[in-house]
């Protein structure tokens, strides 16, 4: 099997790789194959993390990389809920585009010494946008990121949404001859929403009762509910309370107030955390107006990260932090809680007399639309 595949196990290829190989789930899952562990992760991790990167990505060759793409799904189907797979769907594009972006920005002494990687010319070519998509005449750049493109403007509708911020809307692009420019950025949000509906054709899968598979991963599926409901719902804390924050969380605000790029698993953090306090996209946004992260960006990443009732899962555990090199256990708070959410309740009942950023905000006007007391 391609390492490849098993690093876009979306790609038709690997499927077909998958489908022809001589290799029968049933009998995986049965046997307990390392691709169930890796494909159980996959869905955990999609679920509470919003990434299927693996946290030991050297326990698991290229077989079990790969084949825990379909047992994931199967996972995350027997879940039954549609929330899950939305949720699954956009973190297994969201790591593709990060991988992507890896392999782009790969210098070309890298790129000879046989690294696996992909082209964006091989990404358009999957979704057929080999035509759609042209690099801008007479824009040439040394640095790839800056490059800029034009797009049909049919591909264009289809994947992006105007409610991604007021430049997504057509009447803010220049068309011109059924097709409108796109710098690099803008064309990779595009993609990863083409990968998240290929990740999500056919699912759920439906099961009978008495599906042998299913009846097999019941073990999986059951610790997969019993971890999801074992997290703490949020969205309860009503004072947003910044002096209050963990130390962690205050150390990527203070990054981002320098006008420093916050890294993707910061940026995750940062923003579960925050909609973990029940402000909504614009609250956040306002928060963060004086810094390096993008308004657009919080609006997505918040809206993924909430549901009807609130933030769906709370951010990662300090030991995850910890993991990416974010929390690095200041002031010894793991004693106090093990995640962010709860340092940060038990720090709000000890503290007196809190005035919150809600309050402070509104007496200057910066809340933007705010319709929260606290």
């Amino acid at each position: 099997m391609d390492r490849l595949h098993a690093r876009y196990p979306f790609l038709e290829a690997a499927r077909e790789a998958v489908a022809t190989a001589d290799v029968s789930l049933p009998v995986l899952v049965a046997e307990g194959a390392p691709a169930v562990a890796r494909g159980r992760e996959r869905v955990e991790r999609a679920l509470t993390e919003g990434t299927v990167e693996s946290e030991t990505p050297d326990a698991y060759g290229v077989q079990a990389e790969l084949l825990s793409y379909p047992i994931a799904r199967i996972l995350v189907s027997l879940l039954e809920s549609d929330a899950a797979i939305e949720k699954y769907a956009r973190a297994e594009a969201a790591t593709a585009i990060d991988r992507l972006l890896e392999d782009l920005d790969r210098d070309d002494e890298l790129r000879s010494v046989g690294t696996v990687g992909i082209e964006l010319e091989d990404v358009l070519r999957e979704f057929d946008l080999e035509d759609a998509v042209r690099r801008e005449a007479g824009r040439r750049t040394v640095n790839p990121a800056r490059a800029r493109y034009r797009i049909d403007v049919g591909p264009y509708l289809r994947l992006s949404s105007s409610d991604w911020g007021d430049r997504w809307r057509l009447v803010n692009r220049e068309l011109a001859d059924g097709s409108l420019p796109i710098d690099r950025d803008d064309l990779l949000r595009c993609l990863e929403e083409a990968v998240r509906d290929r990740v999500l054709e056919g699912l759920p899968f439906e099961f009978a009762d008495d599906d042998e598979l299913a009846a097999e991963l019941s073990a999986e599926v059951e610790d997969l509910r019993r971890l999801l409901s074992e997290r703490p719902r949020v969205g309860a804390i009503e004072v947003v309370a910044p002096d209050l924050f963990p130390p962690c969380m205050r150390n990527l605000i203070e990054k981002a107030e320098r006008g420093t790029a916050l890294s993707a698993p910061e940026e995750f953090a940062l923003m579960a955390f925050l909609t973990g306090l029940d402000m909504s996209p614009e609250e956040v946004v306002a928060f963060c107006a004086d810094t390096s992260l993008d308004a657009e960006a919080i609006r997505y990443q918040t809206e993924f990260l909430r549901d009807e009732t609130g933030t769906q899962y709370p951010p990662p555990t300090c030991e995850t932090l910890s993991a990416y090199g974010i929390c690095h256990n200041e002031e010894d708070h793991w004693q106090i809680a093990g995640d962010p959410l709860a340092y940060y309740e038990r720090r709000l009942e000890a503290a007196d007399d809190v005035v919150g950023w809600r309050d402070r905000a509104e007496a200057t006007g910066t809340t933007g639309d705010v319709d929260a007391d606290a």
